[in-house]
């Protein structure tokens, strides 16, 4: 059996210790040895993208992803795009952007010096709370492990009134905001519900061929 391979660590801003792996073909990134992520399950972000992007129009839509992880989810993203479409993509943990151009050019790093891309090395929170009226598209949440953090206290900010404010202010009319989780939860729904929002759950896989869904995908549209 191939060994895991430590092939770098870090610490976030509250201490927690980040660690990238690599085992056989596939990479993994752990929190204080806790799994957070790995390429080989990455189903549920690409489903996270079309959910997001099923609605948008043939103009120049402006789309924000928090959370950069692997890239799956600015992949597939840049599939469904036009070629004139900002992705803009908020990562807290700088050490997540130099890991994805270091270690992971094979995988997606390439892509984030896509034309269309925009790297932003900050908490997602503050740029939501700093945009424009309207001027968001789409808004797509990969942050911490969903609505029970992990990384970062900070990240439930998102996942209550505060962040609902700021995400409906962000938001066009009509615009949605996808919210990935590692499970289900119904008070999460049902908070976004009375927060204004017209909320669907869905199901997800973590790999294509998984026989059953473990992740949950809330998609909220500003009425």
């Amino acid at each position: 059996m191939k060994p895991f391979l430590l092939l770098a660590t870090s610490h976030t801003p509250e201490g927690a210790e980040l660690t990238l792996h690599a085992h056989d073909s596939h990479f993994y990134l752990r929190v204080n040895r806790q799994p957070l992520m790995g390429t080989n399950a990455s189903e549920s972000e690409k489903v996270l993208a079309e959910l997001a992007c099923a609605r948008l129009g043939d103009g120049t839509p402006r789309v924000l992803i928090g959370g950069l992880g692997f890239g799956f989810t600015l992949r597939r993203v840049l599939e469904l795009m036009v070629p004139g479409a900002q992705v803009q993509v908020a990562e807290l943990l700088p050490q997540v952007v130099a890991w994805n151009r270091e270690y992971l050019s094979a995988v997606n790093g390439q892509l984030l010096d896509d034309p269309r891309v925009e790297i932003v090395v900050d908490d997602v929170f503050q740029v939501i709370s700093r945009a424009p009226k309207g001027h968001y598209d789409a808004i797509l949440l990969d942050v911490d492990n969903g609505p029970i953090a992990m990384v970062q206290d900070g990240n439930a900010r998102l996942y209550q009134t505060q962040g609902f404010s700021a995400i409906t202010h962000a938001l066009k009319p009509g615009g949605r905001v996808t919210f990935w989780s590692a499970s289900t939860d119904h008070a999460f729904a049902k908070r976004l519900s009375k927060a204004g929002f017209k909320v669907e759950t869905v199901a997800a896989k973590a790999y294509p061929q998984a026989k059953r869904c473990t992740h949950t995908i809330f998609v909220a549209e500003r009425r």
